[in-house]
C-alpha cells in the first residue's frame, strides 16, 4: 500500500479508521483516533489542565442522543454503544472530504447494517436491522496526524411514497 501524499487522502484514512475500530470493537484505537490534550502544545494550553481533555471542545451526536460534550463523556459513549452492539458494519457512501489550514470536514452517509444479541436459546446473532445515517466527522490536524474533535450523526428519515400518490391525479 502506497503512503498517502495529499491531506485528503490522509483524512480519507483516518476517517476510514474511525468506523474499522468501531466495528472491530476496538476501543483503545477508536480513543486514539480522537482529539486528546497531548496531541498539540495548544490543545494542552486550551484545555487549561482540565482532565480528560475537556477544553478541546469534542463533541458527539449519536443518533437520537443528545449532544455529548468532552473527551471523557465521548468516550464513554463509544465504550456504551461498543459493549450493547454484537455486530455492526458500515457501508460508507457519498464520502465527500473539504480540508482548510488544519480543519478537515467529512460528510459521508452511514449505510449500517447492525445485529442485536442472541435470543436467550441461541448462540446466533439476534435479527439483523439495517439504517441509513448522515454524517459529519471534523478533524483536526495535529503533530500525530488527523485526529477527530467532532462526530455528529442523524438518522435520514425513510421515504414513503405517500406524498408522490397525493400528487398523482386520481
Amino acid at each position: 500500500m502506497s503512503t498517502p501524499r495529499t491531506d485528503i487522502e490522509q483524512v480519507e484514512l483516518a476517517n476510514t479508521a474511525f468506523y474499522e475500530a468501531l466495528e472491530r470493537g476496538d476501543f483503545e484505537e477508536l480513543s486514539s483516533l480522537w482529539l486528546a490534550p497531548t496531541d498539540t502544545a495548544d490543545d494542552a494550553v486550551e484545555s487549561g489542565g482540565e482532565e480528560e481533555g475537556e477544553g478541546l471542545g469534542i463533541s458527539c451526536v449519536h443518533p437520537g442522543w443528545p449532544v455529548l460534550n468532552g473527551r471523557g463523556e465521548v468516550l464513554r459513549s463509544y465504550a456504551l454503544v461498543m459493549a450493547n452492539t454484537e455486530y455492526i458494519q458500515f457501508f460508507l457512501t457519498d464520502v465527500h472530504v473539504s480540508v482548510v489550514g488544519d480543519t478537515a470536514l467529512v460528510t459521508c452517509t452511514e449505510n449500517i447494517l447492525s445485529g442485536g444479541p442472541a435470543p436467550d436459546d441461541s448462540d446466533e446473532l439476534g435479527p439483523l436491522v439495517g439504517q441509513l445515517v448522515v454524517a459529519t466527522n471534523v478533524f483536526r490536524r495535529t503533530a500525530y496526524g488527523w485526529k477527530l474533535w467532532s462526530h455528529h450523526a442523524s438518522p435520514v428519515l425513510a421515504e414513503t411514497g405517500e406524498a408522490d400518490d397525493q400528487d398523482s391525479p386520481g
